[in-house]
């Protein structure tokens, strides 16, 4: 029997982006895009491991490879992929290759847990409005590799952790959840982060289950899930 193939999101002349729920009677595929150890890939395997979840890490995938999430798949049973930019002629390429790899594993929904790469147009193109990503801070403030730290220098009592639809730019997409964390007065940035990720985790695993679930909707900057 073939695997499943997604129908893309239907995106009608409004604009609004609708994703449904995974067919009845099959768990939703999810493909993880990862850069380093995994955690939040774990946290997603872990949940997929309950039935009732109601969905399945098919591929991960990874732009270096030897990296733990790598191994943490391979663990798990799971098909592994690395598409290394420096193997490609450049950008687009790269961007083309990777959404090929994607795109074989017919995902419902692509995870970037960690994924240390901006995925261009291309990738959009296939994969908009169903690729996810998580940022360490209360998204718009803070953006880019150093959420945690800019948050501790900053002086924020209050940062936290963001889920975002992906677009092309850097942690810019459409917010779909939040969580808070208090920041303590003897945090150091390792400390924050530590506890950001924590809470991360949770977030990224409740939210990923109810929308496979039940499907989802974008309207320019508003994500609704039913």
């Amino acid at each position: 029997m073939t695997d499943p193939v997604q129908a893309p999101p239907v995106e009608p002349a409004s604009g609004v982006r609708v994703v449904a729920p995974a067919a009845p009677g099959r768990p939703a595929r999810l493909v993880v895009l990862v850069s380093g150890a995994g955690t939040n890939l774990q946290a997603l395997l872990d949940a997929c491991s309950d039935e009732g979840y109601r969905a399945q890490v098919v591929a991960v995938g990874s732009d270096r490879p030897g990296v733990e999430g790598l191994a943490r798949a391979e663990r798990a049973g799971v098909p592994t992929f690395v598409r290394r930019l420096r193997d490609f002629a450049g950008r687009t390429a790269w961007d083309a290759a990777l959404s090929e790899a994607v795109a074989a594993h017919a995902p419902d929904l692509v995870v970037l847990a960690g994924f240390m790469k901006l995925t261009g147009p291309q990738f959009l193109d296939r994969f908009g409005g169903r690729t996810v990503n998580t940022h360490p801070a209360l998204s718009p403030s803070f953006p880019g590799v150093n959420g945690p730290a800019d948050a501790l220098a900053y002086g924020v009592r209050v940062t936290g952790c963001t889920l975002f639809v992906v677009d092309a730019g850097v942690d810019t997409g459409a917010i779909i959840a939040q969580r808070a964390v208090e920041v303590a007065e003897e945090d150091t940035v390792e400390s924050l982060h530590a506890r950001i990720k924590t809470v991360e985790r949770t977030m990224l695993v409740e939210t990923v289950g109810h929308m496979v679930r039940t499907g989802w909707t974008v309207h320019h900057r508003r994500v609704t899930i039913p």
